[in-house]
């Protein structure tokens, strides 16, 4: 925090810093004894009737009166990355969405609305990379209106803790009564060191296209209709995995679709019998090298923030947080 002349902290703060990442202290007992503050540090989403909304890179909205402030200052967007390749959040966000292709697309604006019968919340959400060309409160309608012509709720995909994040649009949301349902992390990291681990990768069969004996295993397995293999064979160049089993259902699997420098992995799972025998490493590394031969460099994927056992592999594996994204849908 910042300190005057006379060593006291200071407010360097205004409503017209909505929009910049801030980090305050605040008195939390006014009526107690003794002095207690705690620390917020998130975008100034909002200043109003003496309130300000403060949004957290995990997309937790925090209310702070303006009297309780003894301190706060504007401080860097984002701060600067100790390892891993260097990636804005447009870009990421443009190719995450490439390896998870809707059957149904329409533009509002900058707005990207998509369907695939249900298939996955990514495949049926709003992608908003910018301005929908409309006030928000007719945009909202509109993709009210559309998705529930489909027969779908309606659900808007958003992102915090990146430079060019969406920490705004997650306050206006929540302001107007939408929930957030579902988050996870996007993490990013090199493909070599992947590549480069001890595996057993002849075990691991590589295809261009998904077979039954994949989607056997695969956790979303029994949703009808061509419209999932759709969305599981689109990207710019797809692979899939399998470590055969015992039976007809694999060990493992995989899916890996590669995207100029970026390898994207997904839906890497392995039968419960088979776990803690490095099958899901083995499975990454051959994707991997594949990826490497198509000349990938930097390596992405997406967890959900309660998977302790995904999130700690991928962590051994050099991946770290760049994102959270989140899903929002009507009250």
């Amino acid at each position: 925090m910042e300190f005057t002349g006379g060593g006291r902290l200071e407010v360097r703060i205004t409503p017209a810093d909505v929009g910049k990442r801030v980090s305050v202290r605040r008195l939390t007992d006014a009526d107690s004894e003794l002095t207690k503050f705690t620390d917020t540090v998130g975008v100034l989403t909002s200043w109003k009737q003496g309130v300000l909304l403060i949004t957290r890179r995990t997309g937790e909205s925090v209310r702070i009166a303006e009297s309780s402030l003894v301190a706060g200052k504007v401080v860097p967007a984002a701060p600067a990355r100790r390892r891993g390749p260097a990636a804005d959040f447009e870009e990421l966000a443009r190719v995450t969405a490439r390896a998870w292709q809707p059957v149904e697309s329409e533009r509002l604006g900058e707005w990207e609305l998509r369907a695939s019968s249900g298939f996955t919340r990514r495949a049926n959400s709003v992608l908003p990379l910018g301005d929908p060309g409309l006030p928000l409160d007719e945009a909202l309608a509109q993709v009210r209106a559309w998705y529930e012509h489909r027969g779908l709720p309606a659900y808007i995909q958003t992102a915090t803790g990146a430079a060019g994040s969406q920490e705004e649009l997650c306050a206006q949301l929540e302001a107007r009564g939408w929930l957030r349902e579902v988050s996870a992390e996007v993490r990013i990291g090199g493909l070599a060191p992947i590549g480069d681990l001890d595996a057993d990768v002849e075990r691991v069969r590589l295809a261009r296209s998904v077979d039954e004996a994949w989607l056997r295993r695969y956790q979303r397995f029994g949703v009808p209709g061509p419209h999932v293999l759709h969305v599981l064979e689109s990207g710019p160049s797809v692979w899939f995995a399998t470590v055969p089993g015992e039976g007809e259902v694999p060990a493992a699997i995989g899916r890996c679709v590669v995207d100029g420098r970026w390898a994207g992995f997904m839906a890497v799972e392995v039968d419960p019998a088979h776990r803690r025998q490095g099958l899901a490493t083995t499975v990454m590394t051959a994707l991997a090298r594949r990826a490497l031969e198509e000349g990938a460099s930097a390596a992405w994927l997406q967890v959900e923030t309660d998977n302790d056992g995904a999130r700690a592999l991928y962590e051994g594996m050099g991946f770290a947080t760049h994102h959270r994204y989140h899903h929002f849908r009507p009250a």
